[in-house]
């Protein structure tokens, strides 16, 4: 437990050197229920039961580190437990408690992240960990409503350098603009998450899904990356040319890259 948690805590300090976590921007879960022995789960609830807003019937009994709501980054950096909370599923799957360190409420996109997970567990993925976060040149892109039509986004991305093909070959999936922490935003992102690497809210940041934090970081920093190389390019004067769908499918071909999400 302890070396997930400390991961969290790293990860955090690197949205917020990167200028993706203002205030108390963004937020994570982890699935930490392997971590917990006999005695943890028999810790008693610190807060009064609260209502998820949904019913997830793969949570029941599951334990999450959650980050706080109202908390920053910089400091959960610092001091991990004590702007997170671990949270367990209550026998209902509709509601959850908090059973440590301290009573600090989860993250206002709960809902979101909790819906992932249950999907992820039904699906029978190996991945346990969701972020959302503000990358500031992803959230640019979508103020254009270019971007925001069909696959062009990730086309434009998947074109900038091999890498990100290779590295995030499913691309980013758009969610128009919704009303944050809603069970409408959840809905539309776990739909997209299914065939996509990451989803791009509008006018908003990103949530991606990995094994552990330091992978779904890894995935948005891909895409971000190649949407700087994007950003820099066109502030030259002119569109980037970017790879053809030539140079782009024989990348896919010699890296055998998937179609659809793995577990």
């Amino acid at each position: 437990m302890k070396a997930v948690v400390d991961q969290i805590a790293e990860v955090t300090g690197y949205l917020w050197q990167k200028g993706w976590a203002e205030r108390n921007g963004g937020n994570i879960t982890v699935n930490v229920t392997e971590y917990m022995d006999d005695a943890c789960k028999q810790m008693p609830a610190i807060a009064p039961v609260k209502q998820i807003g949904m019913t997830l019937p793969q949570l029941k009994g599951k334990y999450f580190y959650c980050k706080g709501t109202g908390k920053r980054m910089r400091d959960l950096a610092k001091q991990p437990m004590q702007n997170g909370s671990i949270i367990r599923i209550c026998d209902d799957c509709a509601s959850y408690e908090i059973i440590a360190d301290e009573p600090v409420a989860p993250t206002s996109e709960l809902p979101t992240h909790l819906a992932l997970h249950n999907y992820l567990l039904e699906t029978g993925s190996t991945y346990k960990a969701t972020l959302h976060t503000h990358p500031i040149e992803l959230v640019a892109m979508s103020h254009i409503q270019r971007f925001l039509k069909g696959d062009e986004m990730t086309r434009v991305l998947w074109s900038m350098i091999p890498e990100t093909l290779a590295f995030a070959p499913l691309g980013i999936g758009i969610v128009p603009y919704a009303m944050p922490s809603s069970v409408a935003l959840a809905e539309a992102t776990l739909e997209q998450i299914k065939t996509h690497d990451v989803v791009l809210w509008e006018k908003h940041g990103t949530v991606a899904v990995g094994t552990d934090i330091m992978d779904a970081f890894d995935q948005t920093d891909v895409l971000c990356k190649a949407a700087n190389i994007y950003m820099c390019a066109k502030s030259m004067g002119s569109e980037p040319d970017g790879m053809t769908d030539a140079q782009m499918k024989e990348v896919q071909d010699a890296f055998n890259l998937p179609k659809k999400r793995p577990c």
